[in-house]
């Protein structure tokens, strides 16, 4: 697999080690593993950066811990900083809530291609088993696992890409825990928004920006599959402020923001 692209993988995180430590472990068990992996550190105390020093000390690629002070959501801002510190062609985006199927790097780095950007869904690991799942580590899971849904997500057939079509138009489908893209692509339209405010819709508004400088979307399915952990949703009390930024990219074609990733470059 000597041809793939080389790949940062990036991943936000806040004061949730327990499920970072799983992501991590997932990254440990992969088929081909990423030439780094960033940790974007929204503020997390201090039994995070622990856990990162202790997988530090075992883990046969570089694992970079970025942070910054805790002022509320600034996602946007602790992610531009860290895919300003990526070292490699392309970025593959999880959230700090995700486990990794084995094959998850190596799909998407097999898919990944010039122009385009790939998406990919996730299965939901419910809240009955979470206390099971972190006393035992667990990650691996498979189509009669029990606690999850969308259980057919779990069914890898990575020959169906070959049928992926290219989406001309931003899908409703999209989900920033599970995608990936040139990092060249990303400083195009300079990262992410930080003039977005709290949770919600800067994957989206990014993934925006690069359909208005021509960039193409394709979906990942069967293959590149991701198991979410359940967590209560963040508050949603800036999300209409956010639309309207959405709104006024889509509609303006706008292709770069003024507050982004040029910042730290």
């Amino acid at each position: 697999m000597s041809n793939l692209p080389t790949c940062s993988l990036v991943t936000p995180t806040y004061n949730w080690p327990e499920a970072l430590e799983l992501l991590l472990l997932s990254v440990l068990n992969q088929t081909h593993l990423p030439n780094e992996v960033i940790i974007a550190d929204d503020g997390s105390k201090e039994e995070t950066k622990q856990l990162i020093e202790k997988f530090q000390k075992v883990f046969p690629i570089p694992l970079i811990h970025i942070w910054h002070p805790d002022n509320g959501n600034q996602k946007p801002k602790i992610m531009n900083m860290a895919i300003a510190k990526a070292q490699y062609d392309y970025i593959v985006e999880i959230d700090g809530d995700i486990i990794m199927n084995r094959h998850f790097v190596q799909d998407h780095l097999e898919n990944a291609e010039k122009g385009v950007y790939l998406f990919g869904s996730r299965v939901n690991i419910q809240q009955s088993i979470l206390e099971s799942i972190f006393k035992n580590k667990t990650i691996h899971f498979g189509l009669f696992a029990s606690g999850i849904k969308k259980r057919g997500r779990t069914i890898r057939l990575p020959f169906m890409m070959k049928w992926a079509k290219l989406h001309d138009k931003r899908s409703g489908k999209l989900r920033g825990c599970n995608m990936s893209f040139w990092r060249e692509d990303c400083i195009k339209v300079n990262g992410f928004n930080e003039g977005l405010v709290g949770w919600g819709i800067d994957d989206s508004e990014l993934i925006q920006r690069l359909h208005n400088i021509g960039i193409k979307g394709k979906r990942l399915k069967y293959a590149g599959i991701a198991y979410h952990i359940y967590h209560k949703e963040q508050s949603k009390s800036h999300i209409e402020i956010n639309n309207e930024i959405e709104r006024q990219t889509t509609e303006k074609k706008l292709t770069f923001i003024e507050k982004g990733i040029n910042q730290y470059l």
